[in-house]
């Protein structure tokens, strides 16, 4: 069976307190993990903090996200820095400080979530005037971020669900990069192509041949997809990493399909691990 990279899903968050300085900690501790998948926004300063939800008010599995309310780029800087999340001692940290605290022998996804604005584009491939307004409204978020990933000497990979975030960092840097699919294969590989992006990011039931396109899951339906995004990616040079396993039962079929990496909640989940 191949072995892809694992990928600690905002730092493993079944056992973590998701996008935390704690969750990344603990997910680099463990000889397996690959790779951190983190969610980056930016404070009201601009600063880019680590977290995944627009509002500070969400929940997870009922418990309170954080003990904070309102949207994150509406909030200084000093008050996320204090903001607890999901009732632990742990609070949210920026972008700088979280490459601090990580050793550069785990690598970072860095998601590029929401550059301060309700008004996203998810998931779409843009017409050409679409892009560049869409790229002008991430530039300066995207510019912020990318100064403090220089900081950070271990290997770093980009991903985003809007097309503009991508043409924004193919402007300013030059890292690899993945559109993240929601429900639109063929919108995800167009993008890939047109940023000659390194990868490309589907959800697990998008993987075709497997028992988990048979189960609904984020944008896409019960159903064996119309596109092999495996066969066609590998074909154009492109890793497939996937997301989000949360079991070792998916994590064996994504395995098996011959996926190259797999975002997951929880260490462990490969058989043969030694963690």
């Amino acid at each position: 069976m191949a072995h892809p990279a694992l990928i600690a899903h905002r730092g493993y968050a079944g056992i973590a307190p998701e996008n935390t300085v704690e969750a990344a900690t603990r997910a680099a501790a463990h000889n397996e993990t690959a790779m951190l998948e983190i969610d980056v926004q930016p404070a009201a300063c601009g600063t880019p903090v680590v977290i995944h939800d627009e509002r500070l008010d969400g929940s997870r599995n009922g418990r309170p996200l954080t003990d904070a309310t309102g949207l994150v780029w509406e909030t200084p800087l000093e008050k996320l820095q204090e903001t607890h999340v999901l009732g632990t001692d742990a609070t949210v940290p920026t972008l700088a400080e979280f490459f601090a605290a990580v050793p550069e022998t785990v690598g970072v996804n860095v998601e590029l979530k929401n550059p301060g604005t309700t008004e996203l584009r998810v998931g779409e491939s843009l017409s050409p005037a679409d892009r560049d307004q869409r790229r002008e409204v991430w530039q300066p978020f995207v510019e912020r971020v990318v100064a403090d990933c220089a900081t950070f000497g271990g290997d770093l990979l980009f991903s985003s669900f809007c097309e503009g975030a991508i043409a924004a960092l193919r402007a300013v840097a030059d890292y690899p990069v993945a559109p993240l699919v929601w429900d639109d294969l063929e919108a995800g590989l167009e993008i890939a192509r047109r940023y000659d992006c390194e990868a490309i990011h589907p959800p697990r039931n998008a993987i075709a041949g497997t028992h988990l396109a048979e189960t609904a899951y984020a944008g896409f339906p019960a159903a064996e997809p119309a596109i092999d995004v495996l066969e066609v990616a590998h074909a154009e040079g492109r890793a497939v990493n996937v997301w989000t396993a949360t079991n070792w039962v998916q994590f064996d079929a994504l395995a098996a399909a011959g996926v190259d990496g797999i975002v997951a909640d929880y260490p462990g989940l490969a058989r043969d691990s030694s963690d």
